[in-house]
């Protein structure tokens, strides 16, 4: 189990909201993509996260397209 220190300190590398825990992964709680943690040390590389169902790249997460400007 993380320590709640840990965590609360912790973001998400995509949306940047907070993470929580779901047994042995930490997920977006705005985006949902689910990252690992292994041996106790979460694994916060976009390469390793598993995005939600429907999702094939990170690009169509809601919280990567409200980042990107609107096009003309």
């Amino acid at each position: 189990m993380l320590d709640q220190a840990l965590l609360d300190i912790l973001a998400c590398p995509l949306g940047k909201a907070g993470l929580k825990v779901e047994g042995e992964e930490l997920v977006c709680e705005r985006c949902g993509p689910r990252f690992p943690i292994r041996d106790g040390i979460p694994v916060l590389l976009i390469e390793d996260a598993t995005l939600p169902e429907g999702i094939t790249e990170p690009e169509q997460l809601e919280c990567q397209r409200a980042r990107r400007p609107a096009g003309p």
